[in-house]
């Protein structure tokens, strides 16, 4: 095995940077070339097809029957012309991933055993039927009681990968209860929609929709394919739950922004080459923090598209790495004593007449619009911080909230300091004072060569899990393996519950005889005061903050299946069924499939750290052991006495520790084996997971602690797994 583990450094030093050229010198010539976008649909579909689904997309209006098969038609004769032969429903389930199921365009002509033909009609392409027992479904459907469907989201564009035409859809029980992830988030889009336009129509009457926007951030590491192939724990939980620190780590500070090495510089051309056959419009490319992290980020897109295009480019990630021999870690913490991965949600709401929301504005009445929509999404925030910080909790991501690189596992919202004072100033005032918001202030470096700086509004907060950044919000604290869907919607769905509830009240004031400023200001400010508590510029990191919010009432909880109860609180059934998102039922479903899935994941780990321990670790230390007992004997057979005992010192030391440490990790191994046994016994999903958590886990940090000095004391030549030192700087 130490062999094997030789070897594979020796290969990844050997393996140069692959050669990737552009298909085509400018990206204009193939970008979208694969989604059956608007414009491409416009040379397979007439005007009035056109028209109709645009109403479809734009204004949720049901396609006709009719329109969806001459749609269908379109759309096959568009994939078979770039080579596909099979569609699919792609779909969302309760996994975080994706799935689908791959059907021929072939079928018989008139009946069995004649002719075939290609074909693919608007039922195919509306419906499709798929096995709704065998994904995560929380109870609502038993295994003979199989069937769910698959339906058509004609707002996210089809596209082809390789052979198969892709659908986006949703998914739904037989009973009608969504099973996936991109339902409630199009309800949630819709919701907010709905809610922040008749808060717009205050101000200008003119507005008839609001979109929300996603820009995501997408955090990974890069691996040697042949050194992950020598980490089973890599292999099959993502991340590594043995291994001592390398001596230089992150540090120096020297990786992040650095120049990209050229392997990884390779694959990242590769990779933007991939993305934009699909449209996915990736802008920046960049090293992160830690030693072989990086980022790739898009330009900002409406939200269900951005959902869909970041699960698509986590797949062509995984694709593109292999053709460079190397493997994606998309795990929030694949390795211990430097930082995880997160997906930043950049998300924000703007206008169908071109208004940003979150963007300051250059009269007090486009301030107070700002404002308003300002102080109502911190209201939605302070009120349900417990289920915000539910939606983006896995067992994955719990190993890196809270650690000196991410923000904290309380939800709590940076704003600046010139934001922080309006909001302080209109707090205190007296009358309807116009806002006045200063414009980017200019700084000057004092070097002859080098132009003033614009600063924003705002300086920026890496420990705030929901930090304002100018003309958004930054939603740090998803998981970098996560489906944007389920923060996304959560943060859709509690803003536009609040404004449904501003809008009421300020009707409420105006009918009573306000004026319709004076009403506007009197709720803003009220709620600049009850939302105080969410608000904190400082450092997320210290431990005075934890002791701080838990003063403010804000959610502290950091176990995870405790978490998750927050999904099924009756505020929290109240605010998802009043916005028409999301059920009871459903709540309750999906707040099990996480328990669940929380169970599952630790199990594995714990059985693949067993599995590490007893037949990699412990052979291992044992065999140097025996190699130390004999290097003593044969000591006492060459030198005898005094002589003898002091040659032999250093060797007794580190058997009499190599054994302590044999024994400890045995006993810790069979005694989180036996724990399992005993908590797999429990019937509810909820107290499994809790008992995962609270004595299955922290056998973890006993056997890896004493593993990792194992690992500085045997030789290195007989270590059989890649160390950190190999897997993070072999690029």
């Amino acid at each position: 095995m130490s062999a094997l583990r030789f070897k594979a450094v020796e290969e990844a030093f050997k393996k140069k940077a692959l050669c990737v050229t552009p298909p085509s010198k400018f990206t204009t010539d193939y970008y979208g070339k694969y989604v059956f976008t608007k414009s491409v649909m416009a040379k397979y579909l007439s005007k009035d097809i056109m028209k109709s689904l645009n109403n479809a997309i734009e204004q949720g209006v049901t396609l006709d029957s009719n329109i969806a098969d001459d749609v269908a038609t379109g759309m096959k004769m568009w994939a078979m012309e770039l080579g596909a032969t099979h569609y699919t429903h792609w779909f969302q389930p309760l996994t975080d991933g994706t799935a689908e199921k791959h059907d021929s365009f072939i079928d018989y002509a008139a009946g069995p055993g004649e002719a075939i033909i290609e074909d693919f009609s608007g039922k195919l392409l509306a419906q499709q039927e798929p096995d709704a027992s065998s994904f995560p479904n929380g109870g609502i459907r038993s295994t003979f009681e199989a069937r769910g469907y698959t339906a058509w989201d004609p707002s996210s564009p089809a596209f082809v990968v390789d052979d198969t035409l892709c659908i986006p859809t949703i998914f739904i029980s037989y009973t009608g209860e969504s099973l996936d992830l991109k339902a409630p988030l199009l309800k949630s889009i819709s919701a907010v929609d709905k809610a922040a336009t008749a808060v717009c129509q205050i101000f200008d009457p003119n507005v008839k929709k609001v979109i929300s926007y996603l820009g995501w951030e997408q955090e990974y590491f890069l691996v040697d394919e042949g050194l992950y192939a020598t980490r089973p724990d890599l292999m099959l939980t993502g991340r590594t739950l043995i291994g001592h620190e390398s001596a230089k780590n992150q540090q120096m500070e020297d990786h992040y922004f650095g120049a990209v090495p050229t392997r990884v510089a390779a694959y990242m051309k590769d990779l933007e080459f991939e993305a934009y056959k699909f449209g996915i419009p990736l802008k920046t490319r960049h090293n992160e923090v830690a030693p072989n992290q990086f980022e790739l980020a898009p330009i900002f897109g409406e939200c269900n598209l951005a959902v869909d295009q970041n699960l698509l480019v986590m797949s062509i990630m995984k694709k593109v790495a292999r053709r460079h021999s190397f493997r994606v870690l998309l795990h929030e913490k694949p390795f211990a004593g430097i930082n995880g991965s997160g997906k930043h949600n950049n998300w924000s709401l703007g206008t169908d007449t071109g208004v940003g929301l979150l963007t300051p504005g250059k009269t007090p009445e486009e301030n107070l619009q700002f404002i308003t929509f300002l102080v109502n999404i911190l209201m939605a925030v302070y009120k349900n911080n417990a289920i915000l910080k539910a939606s983006i909790m896995t067992a994955q991501n719990a190993h890196r909230l809270g650690a000196n690189e991410a923000p904290p596992a309380i939800v709590s919202a940076f704003l600046g300091t010139q934001i922080s004072a309006v909001l302080d100033k209109l707090e205190n005032s007296t009358s309807d004072e116009a806002i006045v918001m200063d414009a980017k202030k200019r700084l000057s470096l004092g070097i002859a060569h080098i132009p003033e700086v614009l600063l924003d509004n705002t300086d920026r907060n890496r420990t705030s899990p929901f930090a304002f950044t100018g003309n958004r919000f930054e939603f740090r604290a998803v998981g970098s393996s996560a489906n944007c869907s389920s923060a996304m919607a959560t943060l859709n769905t509690a803003v536009a519950a609040q404004l449904v509830e501003f809008k009421a009240t300020i009707d409420a004031k105006i009918a009573a005889g306000a004026t319709k400023q004076s009403a506007i200001f009197e709720v803003i400010k009220s709620y600049i005061k009850e939302s105080k508590a969410i608000r904190f510029d400082g450092n997320g990191y210290s431990d005075t903050w934890k002791v701080e919010a838990a003063k403010r009432g804000l959610d502290c909880e950091t176990s995870v299946p405790e978490i998750y109860k927050a999904y099924t609180t009756p505020e929290t059934v109240k605010l998802f069924e009043s916005m028409g998102v999301l059920t009871e039922k459903e709540l309750h479903a999906r707040t099990e499939v996480k328990w669940e899935t929380y169970t599952k994941w630790i199990q594995i780990e714990a059985r693949v750290l067993g599995d590490l321990s007893m037949n990699h670790i412990i052979p291992l230390a044992t065999r140097y052991q025996s190699f130390l007992l004999d290097n003593v004997s044969k000591i006492k057979t060459v030198f005898t006495g005094e002589k003898a005992d002091k040659l032999s010192t250093l060797d007794t030391a580190l058997i009499v520790e190599i054994g302590e440490r044999i024994a400890t990790i045995k006993n810790a191994v069979d005694d989180m084996v036996d724990t399992r046994r005993q908590v797999n016994k429990l019937e509810h999903e909820y107290e499994k997971a809790v008992a995962y958590h609270d004595k299955v886990l922290p056998y973890f940090d006993i056997i890896r602690y004493n593993t990792d000095k194992l690992e500085m004391i045997i030789d290195d030549e007989m270590w059989t797994l890649p160390k950190y030192r190999e897997l993070l700087f072999i690029r």
